[in-house]
């Protein structure tokens, strides 16, 4: 079965971290771009981060800009968001997704699979 699980969301403190994970089942992630995503309670999915396939090159979004880092683990098939410095406004679901095409991510429906995103929420 095809498939992107997401974990590691929570409640974290603001000025906390969480590492998100991102998992891939059916297919390797190597050969994909993989992003990550959020989307905040009535407001718009917007994108995090991208790394490109092989982790050739990696961006943000500037609002989480010397914050977030995404990375890939090719041995557990696995990419990474690490989240530092949480904010209140960092409070969101996050998704991954991966992409066969093009040379960096897409927007989220634009790309090959989906996640079905992990809540996080920063909250003293």
């Amino acid at each position: 079965q095809l498939q992107l699980v997401e974990s590691g969301g929570g409640l974290v403190q603001p000025g906390g971290s969480l590492r998100l994970s991102c998992a891939a089942s059916g297919f390797t992630l190597d050969y994909y771009n993989i992003g990550w995503f959020r989307q905040a309670q009535g407001k718009e999915r917007e994108g995090v981060s991208c790394i490109s396939r092989s982790g050739s090159s990696t961006n943000l979004a500037d609002s989480v800009k010397g914050r977030f880092t995404i990375s890939m683990d090719n041995a557990k098939n696995t990419v990474y968001l690490q989240m530092n410095s949480l904010k209140p406004e960092d409070t969101a679901v996050y998704y991954c997704a991966a992409d066969l095409f093009g040379s960096t991510c897409r927007n989220f429906y634009g790309m090959t699979y989906r996640g079905k995103g992990i809540l996080v929420t920063v909250s003293s």
